[in-house]
């Protein structure tokens, strides 16, 4: 998993998912309750704002995970609808954008492997990075920066395929790096960068999504879940299911249109027994569950499991409207005075900016979360 580069303290959100099992309120009832997000994205945008550095890079606080913290902030300001042309958060975002451009290794490697909180981790940051950019340039019209970011963005594709290990995963660092080490998180971080550069209309070889994919579904078990990590000639095992990974592949496989793909089926089945309908406890990496899990049920939406499982009573499908109202609920109530909301190890910046996702996600601005 994440480890301690992104471990967060324990987020209730998804705890009160149980809710689902049996006390859900009829439709016409959660119509009137269903909570508006505006003020929240607001304040939580404007803290975002405010917390930028000066160089136009955010970070967890003396310079950790700058990468990271960049990307993901970048991806709530694209959110709200600013592109780096116009709209409330356009300064903020070509800042973001220089800071990285200024940052890409001549590898392609995007952030700066000689920060000594990424040296042994930046692969995250690359895949979020990649994310960041290939979203900004799907969305950029100026000629110019569009060649610049077209170039950053293709040598990023180039290093993730060089870093991927012969299993078709993604570890911390390079292949190379580190020995052919491979885990799920970081192959979902860089598949979804991927699948944005390939949105935005940059050539990314078949060959390493294929791989990767393949790599997800020989470390699923038997019960639908995915390992933490598959080491050689290892077959997953039932009972090693990390419930985080196995969300973050549904939101990936979702953000490739594999909606009806077997294992793709296979991973919404495990979630719904061991997140959605069991209160959703994740271990220290709820606040990382909830940012795919809802990015996965967004796409369910109201009626996609049901095409999906036609088998299940209706009573029993995954609904974002059940999700949405709980969740939302919860941000709601912690969200702080000055828009944040408070995380855990690596702090506030990655909290707001997976709770702006989140509730954000109805907007529909990007494509890599379009339903």
């Amino acid at each position: 998993m994440l480890s301690s580069q992104l471990r967060t303290a324990a987020i209730p959100a998804l705890v009160a998912l149980a809710l689902f099992v049996g006390s859900v309120p009829p439709a016409n009832a959660q119509d009137k309750k269903k909570i508006n997000t505006d003020d929240m994205v607001e304040k939580g945008l404007e803290y975002l704002k405010k917390s930028q550095n000066p160089d136009g890079h955010w970070d967890a606080g003396g310079g950790s995970y700058p990468t990271v913290m960049t990307a993901l902030a970048g991806m709530a300001l694209l959110m709200e609808g600013s592109t780096l042309r116009e709209g409330k958060y356009s300064d903020n975002l070509v800042k973001a954008v220089d800071w990285f451009l200024t940052r890409s290794q001549n590898n392609g490697l995007l952030g700066n492997p000689q920060n000594p909180t990424e040296s042994s981790r930046y692969i995250y940051g690359h895949g979020f990075g990649l994310m960041f950019l290939s979203c900004v340039y799907g969305e950029e019209e100026d000629a110019n920066r569009r060649k610049k970011l077209e170039a950053i963005i293709k040598k990023a594709v180039e290093f993730s395929g060089k870093a991927q290990t012969k299993q078709g995963g993604w570890g911390y660092v390079s292949s190379a790096d580190g020995g052919g080490f491979d885990e799920g998180s970081t192959t979902i971080t860089q598949l979804q960068g991927l699948r944005a550069a390939r949105n935005a209309g940059i050539v990314v070889p078949k060959g390493i999504i294929d791989n990767a994919t393949e790599y997800l579904r020989k470390c699923t078990t038997p019960r639908g879940g995915v390992i933490y990590n598959l080491g050689q000639g290892q077959i997953a095992q039932a009972g090693a299911e990390r419930p985080p990974i196995t969300a973050a592949a549904v939101a990936c496989a979702f953000s490739s249109g594999q909606y009806d793909d077997k294992y793709a089926k296979m991973w919404i089945k495990f979630c719904k027994d061991n997140i959605y309908g069991q209160g959703g406890r994740g271990g220290g990496h709820d606040e990382y569950q909830s940012y795919y899990m809802a990015q996965a049920v967004y796409v369910l939406g109201d009626d996609r499991y049901g095409k999906l499982f036609p088998e299940e009573k209706k009573e029993n499908h995954m609904l974002w409207s059940k999700y949405r109202e709980v969740i939302f609920e919860h941000y709601k109530s912690t969200q702080t005075s000055d828009g944040s909301w408070n995380g855990g190890y690596t702090g506030s910046i990655l909290s707001t900016a997976f709770a702006l996702t989140i509730l954000q996600l109805e907007k529909g601005i990007l494509p890599l979360y379009h339903r």
